[in-house]
């Protein structure tokens, strides 16, 4: 999967992603901890650099221009 988020993008959704993983799991009743999961979301897409909405949008928020193949 080719990387297609800069590195900023990338920071943003790994905090935001811990965010909610953290306050989640903190703040909500026993049974409804389980919501905390929504969090790996954005925190797995920002630790790989890849979104598939983006693949699907066509964004591209990394600057590097990808490799030429040999």
């Amino acid at each position: 999967m080719p990387v297609n988020e800069g590195t900023a993008d990338r920071i943003i959704r790994v905090l935001v992603g811990l965010a909610i993983i953290i306050v989640l799991a903190v703040f909500l009743p026993g049974a409804y901890k389980w919501w905390a999961v929504v969090g790996l979301a954005p925190l797995v897409t920002g630790l790989t650099g890849f979104c598939g909405l983006y693949s699907v949008l066509g964004i591209k928020t990394c600057p590097l221009k990808p490799r030429a193949k040999s």
